[in-house]
């Protein structure tokens, strides 16, 4: 069998006008191929970019007829010497040069594949999605899967700096409660037992606080059986990170140098710290959502004050039945026409509201209201000396006997306003700590409640004496951190004694019983001596999404799930045969 040489000396996107009349060996994929009768051209494609190859009068007759067969997606390698470019092309940073071939191997043939390979590609996501591995061959896409290397470089760097170890933890864990659904593995060995496939490695990492190691971090895989969304994926990967001998301003400021290191190597970003922080009650109060974009303003307001007592019963009885009425102001947002106030409506009854209060200003002093014939002069006047209102100005308002509602419906209006007057800076770069959170969260559907992070969390030192009693009232040494409206990151210091372990497992209802078969381990393991500890997991996945300046982390995952948690390439999940169920001694239910 006839050897192909098929080793390159320097990638296709390398070589520059400097080089010319360097001999060299390039290796890719043909973008395309221009056949000018004599004069032959082929753009060779690898990770870093184009080169343009050149076959004339002076190149070998086999070796033109060779390239005369070259299609799309041919892997091919060539050798010969660069040479400068009679036409050169501005827009390729190879744009100056070209390669005159003296050699041509071509390595691969290739079926014409059913879509372009070329960035901003604009097949629909189904196809990208069955052929990955062709659409990851687009530029923007090597882009994005190489920003992803960067960056978990410098994570690593960083942290290996600050003394932490990078430990792994197990990835067939035990199933325990109070977190979304696992993924779960039968055991062969221990027939109708499973294992769970971890959702953090939370308790793993405390466990390496107890074993002295002091620093730990790790590029952790994770898995949670929940909905997708264009943040989430059923598996995804976490910067893990936990301390000892540390409080709350230790961490964050560890992590507040991560950030700024990250954001400046990978984009060149200056991040001013420290960052800001704003506890849960005041971010929830300003702005409706404990994850706000800070890059524009549109705060709520509360105006329960002024029409608590107003005839208007869509306003008066929310606040009498503990609720309230809040708003926000939208400068400029007067310019809005009927329609589009309209598709606000509807817009904020997804989010639970019955409906959206209104007032538009217009710039000749005209005043139109959906509400304003139901109150008084002065209540009216009191709602627009409130928002500051002008000319031009509209007055969204949203009243529910629960705030939660109130909130998450403004919280997300500021946020649609703000796109449809395009009052959002795509190159600003606005990070917010928030603390203080709950550390528990009612759910009227079961009619308990929950731990807002994990049971693990510290409640805040001066509301202990709530953990039992009043639960509403008790807070948690917790932190997010927040980029331009998405989570990047949370945690929080941890519990470290068995007896305010097992004192919040008690506040969770669960029984000693119980809690001694779900988290014995841990409840022995702090018997011997825990230090004081806490730490974050970042979302891997999404800060990479927003280093690429995405809006999806599929596009920074190399094989993502679609919508349905199943992976179109492979066609996975799919069935498995009677012999390897009953070896694992389980059986299938039929729908």
């Amino acid at each position: 069998m006839k050897t192909i040489d098929f080793k390159r000396t320097v990638y296709c996107g390398e070589p520059r006008i400097e080089n010319v009349g360097k001999e060299v060996s390039v290796s890719g994929w043909v973008q395309r191929r221009r056949d000018l009768g004599q004069l032959l051209f082929i753009d060779l494609r690898d990770r870093t970019g184009i080169l343009q190859l050149a076959f004339d009068e002076n190149t070998c007759s086999d070796i033109f007829e060779a390239a005369t067969t070259l299609r799309s997606e041919f892997v091919v390698c060539a050798s010969g010497t660069l040479r400068e470019r009679s036409a050169k092309n501005p827009q390729l940073p190879t744009g100056d040069i070209e390669l005159e071939v003296t050699k041509l191997s071509i390595l691969s043939k290739a079926e014409t594949p059913p879509f372009e390979i070329e960035e901003d590609s604009d097949v629909n996501d189904a196809l990208l999605l069955k052929y990955r591995y062709l659409d990851l061959r687009r530029p923007d896409m090597q882009k994005h899967i190489a920003l992803r290397h960067r960056a978990v470089k410098v994570t690593r760097d960083y942290f290996d700096e600050n003394g932490f170890y990078e430990i792994e933890t197990p990835m067939l864990t035990k199933s325990t409660p109070e977190g979304a659904r696992d993924y779960l593995v039968p055991s062969r060995v221990h027939k109708g037992k499973f294992y769970a496939l971890p959702q953090s490695p939370q308790q793993y990492k405390q466990m390496l606080m107890l074993a002295g190691f002091d620093r730990y971090m790790q590029i952790a895989r994770c898995f949670r059986d929940e909905d997708l969304r264009a943040d989430r994926q059923p598996e995804f990967t976490q910067i893990d990170l936990e301390m000892s001998f540390v409080d709350e301003e230790d961490i964050i400021a560890m992590n507040e140098g991560y950030i700024k290191r990250l954001f400046d190597e990978v984009l060149g970003v200056k991040v001013d710290l420290p960052i800001q922080r704003i506890t849960f009650r005041e971010v929830m109060d300003r702005f409706g959502s404990d994850k706000p974009d800070m890059r524009f303003g549109l705060e709520l307001c509360d105006i329960s004050d002024i029409v608590k007592g107003c005839e208007f019963k869509v306003f008066s009885e929310p606040v009498a039945n503990g609720g309230s009425v809040r708003m926000i102001y939208v400068t400029g947002g007067g310019s809005m026409p009927r329609k589009q106030i309209d598709s606000l409506v509807e817009y904020v009854k997804t989010y639970g509201a019955r409906g959206l209060a209104w007032t538009k200003l217009g710039e000749d002093g005209s005043v139109s209201s959906s509400f304003s014939k139901f109150l008084t002069e002065e209540e009216n006047d009191s709602i627009l000396k409130r928002a500051g209102a002008e000319a031009g100005g509209l007055i969204l308002i949203v009243a529910d006997a629960k705030d939660d509602v109130v909130f998450a419906s403004l919280g997300a209006l500021r946020c649609e306003c703000a796109r449809r007057l395009e009052l959002i800076n795509k190159d600003e770069y606005k990070f917010l700590w928030v603390t203080e959170f709950p550390l528990f969260e009612y759910s009227e559907e079961d009619e308990r409640f929950y731990a807002r992070h994990h049971p693990f969390t510290a409640p805040m030192d001066e509301d202990v004496e709530f953990l039992e009693s009043q639960k509403d009232k008790c807070r948690a040494k917790a932190y997010d951190l927040i980029l331009n409206g998405s989570e990047l990151g949370g945690g929080s210091v941890r519990i470290n004694t068995p007896e305010m372990q097992t004192q919040m497992f008690r506040a969770l209802g669960f029984t000693d019983e119980q809690a001694q078969a779900q988290f014995g381990h841990l409840i022995e393991a702090f018997k011997f001596g825990a230090p004081p500890h806490g730490g974050i997991a970042y979302g891997l996945d999404r800060i990479v999404m927003h280093l690429a300046g995405l809006n999806s982390i599929r596009d920074v995952i190399a094989f993502p799930k679609v919508q349905n948690a199943s992976e179109l390439m492979t066609a996975c999940p799919d069935a498995v045969d009677d012999a390897q169920l009953d070896e694992l001694g389980i059986g299938v239910k039929a729908e």
